[in-house]
């Protein structure tokens, strides 16, 4: 009886300093928001001054870092790129090569194109993440549009105000997995 006691009370010590040591939640939440493909996030992210944790939110928000994805609209890979914006934006990179459906599926590609659109989308709005991200999702002539006629503001300030529930569900989910990304990866 002793002796199973002692061991019971060796056991719980090694689980509670284990649950301290190696902190199961953060674990939990990096498997849950992983760093896949950081080789090309951080390659493009560094070359297009763009966060890196800010794309893994995005490749996360837009295809799970699945990179076969395509939806119901044409958008192909990881970062979900309509063919006629991969093509504008591979012909601003040098030594890019025509761009077919096919090479949208190879993560290398779709990352280098996503990055350099978002980061397009960044220069254009002023550096304002908001902003950027519902043009990524519902395209620059509708941001325009929505700022013209003051449906929101070109500060990004009131990003609760976008008209197409989509863009406005894509935003917040986009903005809450960049600062969980940013929990738990800045150093």
């Amino acid at each position: 009886m002793k002796r199973t006691g002692i061991i019971l009370v060796i056991l719980i010590i090694l689980v509670v300093s284990l649950y301290y040591t190696l902190d199961i939640k953060t674990i939990i939440l990096r498997k849950m928001y992983p760093k896949t493909y950081s080789e090309y996030v951080y390659q493009y992210s560094e070359k297009y001054e763009v966060d890196p944790l800010l794309v893994f939110a995005i490749i996360k928000a837009e295809s799970n870092f699945r990179p076969k994805s395509s939806s119901k609209s044409g958008a192909i890979g990881l970062m979900q790129l309509v063919v006629k914006t991969a093509t504008e934006v591979s012909n601003q990179v040098e030594n890019m090569e025509t761009i077919s459906i096919d090479a949208l599926y190879e993560p290398n590609i779709n990352i280098q194109l996503g990055v350099k659109y978002f980061s397009t989308l960044l220069q254009k709005y002023n550096h304002n993440i908001a902003l950027a991200l519902a043009a990524y999702n519902a395209g620059m002539g509708n941001v325009d549009k929505w700022i013209k006629e003051g449906i929101i503001r070109d500060d990004g300030s009131d990003i609760e105000n976008i008209p197409y529930r989509e863009t406005n569900n894509y935003v917040r989910k986009i903005l809450n997995s960049y600062q969980i990304y940013q929990q738990l990866y800045q150093q």
